[in-house]
C-alpha cells in the first residue's frame, strides 16, 4: 500500500493536515510520500519532496498569472512527479490544494485515468469546481453551478491579471471528471452539499472534519486580562489572520461604538499595521501570538468568542475557543454552525449586528453556557482522531 499526498505547501493549515495524516499513516504501517511545491526544503527527509524547482515554480506561476490559465504550464515538473510516482508503485494519490500552477492538470489527470490510479481528494475550499475562486459566498456568486465567466474575484487569490474563468471552468470540468476511482472528502457537510451540486457530484463524497490539538487548546491560565487592563470587563474576542469585511471586521467596529467601554472590552488577534489604522482606541489589537499555547490562554480569558466571518468552510477558531471553555457567537455562514451545539454557542443571521449585540448583552448579564459543555463539544474534533479517519478511508479503498 503506497500512498502519495500532494499539496501546494508543506506549511500552514493544509500543509499541517497533509503531514499529520502522513505521520498517522506511518504509525499504521502505511508508507506515504508527501509532495509540495512551496515551502522550506528538508533534504534529509526522503518522504517529503518538492515538486519542481524554485525557479520552475516561479516561472510557471508567472505564466499563469499573466494568462489566467492556471494548471496549463509546469509540464516538466509534472512529468518528473509522474516518473517518481511510477517508480514508487504508487497505488493511491491523496490530493489536497493544487491551486497555484505547479501541476499541469490535463497531463497529471491523464496519467491518473490511464493507469487507473485511485484518488482521494480533500476539498479544503470550493476552488475545484469553480473557474477561479476558492470562495464565492461573500460576493454571492452562483455562476459555478452552470459555468463561470466574468469572475468578480480573478484579481484575488490565486491572483491573475486576466479573467480566464470561462476557459478554466471548462478545463477543470473536462479534466477533473471521469476518474474511475476517486473519493472526495470535505471538512464540512456544507461544502459536501455544494460539491454534490457541482460537476464533481459524480464522485462519492464523505465528510471528515478538520481537527485541533485538544492537548494544546484547553483551559489555560494567563495574565492576559491584567496585562491589557481588561480586569472584570466582559471580554469579546475575535481571531483571524486576514482581517477585513470578509472576516467581519466591520462588525467589531460597529460593536465598539455601541457597547459601554466601562463594561465591555473587544480584543482582536491576528491584526497588522493596516488593520490597526482602522481600529479605534477602544479595541485591543494583538498582531500575533508566540505560540498556540499563548493563544489558548487568550481564548480562555475571553467571555465570548465572536466569529462574524462571511466565508468559512468549517472554522477551526470556533472549535479552538470551545476547547478552551469559551462559548461562541457566529454568523450562519458556510460550515461554521457545524462547529458548535446549542450548549456551546449561538448562530445568528449573516450581517445581523443587532442580534449579535443582543446576544452579547444577554451573556454579559448571565452566561448560560458551561465551560464543561464547550470542552466536551470540542473533543469531537480531536486532530489525531480525524487523521485516523483518513487512514481508515485509505484501507477501505486499497484493501
Amino acid at each position: 500500500m503506497n500512498v502519495a499526498e500532494i499539496n501546494t505547501v508543506n506549511y500552514g493549515s493544509t500543509g499541517k493536515i497533509m503531514l499529520g495524516i502522513q505521520s498517522v499513516a506511518k504509525e499504521n504501517g502505511i508508507p506515504v510520500v508527501s509532495y509540495y511545491a512551496l515551502g522550506k526544503e528538508n533534504k534529509e527527509k526522503n518522504d517529503l519532496k518538492r515538486i519542481g524547482t524554485v525557479f520552475q515554480n516561479k516561472l510557471n506561476s508567472r505564466l499563469a498569472h499573466v494568462t489566467g490559465m492556471m494548471g496549463c504550464f509546469s509540464v516538466f515538473p509534472t512529468l518528473e512527479l509522474i516518473r517518481e510516482l511510477k517508480k514508487n508503485n504508487t497505488e493511491l494519490i491523496h490530493l489536497h490544494n493544487i491551486h497555484v500552477s505547479f501541476l499541469n492538470y490535463p497531463l497529471f489527470f491523464r496519467f491518473i485515468k490511464k493507469n487507473d490510479i485511485k484518488v482521494v481528494w480533500t476539498l479544503h475550499d470550493c476552488w475545484t469546481f469553480t473557474g477561479h475562486c476558492p470562495h464565492f459566498t461573500y460576493p454571492k456568486c452562483e455562476k459555478w453551478m452552470s459555468g463561470c465567466h466574468d469572475c468578480p474575484r480573478y484579481r484575488e487569490y490565486p491572483v491573475t491579471s486576466l479573467d480566464n474563468s470561462k476557459f478554466m471552468y471548462s478545463l477543470k470540468k473536462k479534466t477533473f471528471t471521469g476518474v474511475k476511482n476517486m473519493t472526495l472528502v470535505t471538512p464540512s457537510a456544507w461544502l459536501k452539499e455544494l460539491a454534490e451540486k457541482s460537476f464533481m457530484g459524480e464522485y462519492p463524497i464523505r465528510v471528515i472534519n478538520n481537527g485541533i490539538d485538544t492537548g494544546v487548546f484547553r483551559p489555560s491560565e494567563s495574565d492576559f486580562r491584567e496585562k491589557y487592563g481588561i480586569g472584570n470587563k466582559f471580554m469579546i474576542l475575535g481571531v483571524a489572520f486576514d482581517w477585513g469585511d470578509k472576516k467581519g471586521l466591520d462588525v467589531f467596529l460597529e460593536l465598539e461604538k455601541r457597547l459601554d467601554k466601562e463594561k465591555f472590552s473587544i480584543v482582536l488577534v491576528g491584526t497588522g499595521e493596516k488593520t490597526d489604522a482602522l481600529l479605534p482606541e477602544g479595541i485591543i489589537s494583538i498582531h500575533k501570538t508566540e505560540n498556540a499555547g499563548e493563544l489558548a490562554g487568550i481564548y480562555t480569558a475571553a467571555d465570548v468568542f465572536l466569529n462574524p466571518t462571511r466565508e468559512e468552510v468549517l472554522g477551526l477558531v470556533n472549535i479552538e475557543a470551545n476547547a478552551c471553555g469559551t462559548p461562541v457567537i457566529m454568523f450562519r455562514t458556510g460550515g461554521s454552525p457545524e462547529c458548535i451545539s446549542e450548549k456551546t454557542g449561538i448562530v445568528v443571521d449573516v450581517d445581523d449586528v443587532n442580534a449579535v449585540e443582543k446576544c452579547i448583552r444577554e451573556l454579559e448579564g448571565k452566561n448560560k453556557f458551561l465551560a464543561e459543555d464547550c470542552i466536551a463539544r470540542a473533543k469531537n474534533f480531536e486532530m489525531s482522531a480525524k487523521y485516523s479517519e483518513y487512514i481508515e478511508l485509505y484501507k477501505q479503498i486499497l484493501l
